[in-house]
């Protein structure tokens, strides 16, 4: 009778938690199987008891990386690790599990007991918002991002030469293709090239091509970048950094749009529609005298300058996001994520090597972290905190409200403290502003920016 009343307790216990648990014996059977689990798997409680959890889960680490067995044969828990599982339906769900040793008044291990939550409703929702935050393959929230993929569609109706300013990393080149991908030339070649990775004599023949003969070695004929981007874009990478003489043979192929191959006598007529990129600041270099005051007003017909990402730390949440699926895909893993505070970590940093640099970051942090979320002690060294703890530029400890502090302040500088526009960027109530101003503390700019036009 006792027996019957624990069990009866234990069924109880269980299924008031909202997670799925269930727990098996050393012969791999299932012991105990919540409502909860109950509702995810499909599986009602009498049909999984008794039955190997291989069978009732399908789960995807079932074969070889069953986080069961990890910690019955290591006797150590394991936390946040990420799997699938197929239900009765065969559908697949995504889940997170945890798992303990399950042991007996003795402290004898008689099994092992696992947790898990369904990740389905996380997932559409993450789905949901890279549709949002997302354009092409260019990945914001931000102010200045939104902004930017307001006015690309209209940019690639347009046939107008483009140039783009941007620190390296900053992603010039997916714009240059959302630009090319957008327009009617989508269906003829998109060329790419960096003017700074080549000397003149290459760079010439590169983009204009050479008869055979031109020069030696050159035994055939051979089309340059240009003739290969017929009617579709080019992309002039670097384009601040080529010599005086090759600026004269550009802009010549911009004011006529002809080509002329080494060691031909004849012009050749082009329809390529010209992007061209730079990490310099391309006026001050015309004003310099290093760059041809012709050219630049030839290359600046529309201008778009990209912001580094220390300027749009809100994009650094969905720029994680989005890596973790990529390095997911492209490593074969199932990580979760990254840890807050990781994230808070992430968020406080300058970048000086901008998304490129992020990039890296989380490429380094996946060949670290075999499974659950990605910890500080999976960072670069220069990123871990040498105290175990994350440390803000002023000595004190990161936290997720500093991120949000942090996130909050550049809103409104960038609104010139207008809290009712810096509000509607956050997606938050002007109310909810006015709160996390006064319990966050957050200086505001002295001026409220209601003078400027919305």
């Amino acid at each position: 009778m006792t027996v019957a009343s624990d069990s009866q307790s234990q069924d109880v216990i269980l299924d008031s938690i909202n997670e799925g648990v269930f727990t098996v014996d050393l012969d791999w059977r299932i012991t105990a199987f919540n409502r909860a689990a109950e509702r995810i798997t499909g599986i009602d409680r009498p049909e999984a008891l008794g039955k190997p959890c291989c069978e009732v889960f399908r789960a995807s680490i079932c074969e070889n990386e069953c986080a069961l067995r990890r910690t019955l044969t290591t006797g150590k828990p394991i936390v946040n690790a990420t799997a699938h599982i197929v239900n009765h339906l065969g559908n697949r769900i995504p889940i997170r599990i945890s798992t303990a040793l399950l042991q007996n008044a003795d402290g004898v291990v008689i099994g092992g007991v696992e947790s898990f939550q369904d990740l389905s409703q996380i997932e559409q929702l993450r789905k949901e918002l890279q549709a949002r935050y997302t354009f092409e393959d260019i990945v914001g929230r931000s102010s200045a991002m939104t902004s930017l993929f307001t006015i690309l569609p209209q940019i690639a109706e347009s046939d107008s030469t483009v140039l783009i300013e941007g620190a390296s990393g900053t992603g010039k080149e997916l714009f240059a293709r959302a630009i090319h991908n957008l327009s009617r030339r989508r269906n003829k070649p998109f060329v790419a090239i960096n003017c700074a990775a080549l000397p003149d004599t290459l760079l010439e023949s590169e983009l204009f091509g050479h008869k055979a003969g031109a020069f030696t070695d050159a035994r055939k004929d051979k089309p340059g970048r240009f003739s290969l981007a017929d009617g579709g874009t080019i992309f002039l990478d670097e384009i601040g950094d080529i010599s005086p003489a090759m600026q004269v043979r550009l802009l010549r192929v911009l004011q006529e749009r002809c080509i002329e191959p080494l060691g031909s006598l004849k012009s050749v007529k082009v329809n390529v529609r010209v992007v061209a990129a730079t990490n310099k600041d391309l006026a001050k270099l015309t004003r310099a005298g290093k760059f041809r005051e012709d050219l630049f007003y030839r290359v600046r017909v529309v201008y778009l300058r990209l912001p580094n990402l220390r300027q749009r730390r809100e994009d650094i949440p969905v720029l994680i996001d989005r890596l973790v699926t990529k390095f997911n895909r492209l490593q074969g893993k199932d990580l979760a994520g990254v840890s807050n505070e990781v994230l808070a970590r992430l968020m406080e940093h300058d970048y000086p090597g901008n998304v490129r640099e992020l990039e890296n970051i989380i490429e380094q942090a996946f060949v670290l972290c075999s499974g659950g979320l990605i910890e500080l002690h999976h960072l670069p060294p220069e990123l871990r905190p040498a105290t175990g703890q994350v440390v803000g530029e002023h000595g004190s400890p990161t936290t997720l409200e500093a991120m949000e502090r942090i996130i909050i302040a550049e809103a409104l500088r960038r609104h010139h403290g207008n809290r009712q526009r810096a509000a509607r960027e956050l997606g938050i109530n002007a109310s909810t502003l006015y709160r996390k101003l006064s319990s966050l503390r957050i200086e505001t700019p002295p001026t409220d920016g209601r003078s400027r036009r919305c």
